[in-house]
């Protein structure tokens, strides 16, 4: 109540797993969140600060951080047109 007095907009509480409605993960999502935790952890170890965890093609690699955020990277729309035949 009191977000929305102050910003003059409808407020309500969401429950994010109701908002993603992801699914159970995969054993491919658990091993791939693993990887790149590792990766991350890493870089952590090494005192690089200033690199991100990534995917590159099936590997993990890291990238620096100011690259990664360098430019607007749009969703293909074809696979956003395919994705919707599942939704």
């Amino acid at each position: 109540e009191e977000i929305e007095k102050r910003t003059g907009y409808e407020t309500r509480a969401t429950i994010l797993g109701h908002l993603q409605r992801g699914g159970t993960p995969t054993a491919y999502d658990r091993i791939m969140a693993t990887r790149l935790g590792v990766k991350a952890v890493e870089l952590v170890h090494n005192g690089q600060f200033d690199m991100m965890a990534c995917v590159k093609g099936n590997q993990i690699d890291s990238v620096p951080l100011e690259e990664a955020v360098a430019k607007v990277k749009p969703v293909d729309m074809e696979l956003f047109e395919t994705a919707k035949l599942f939704y």
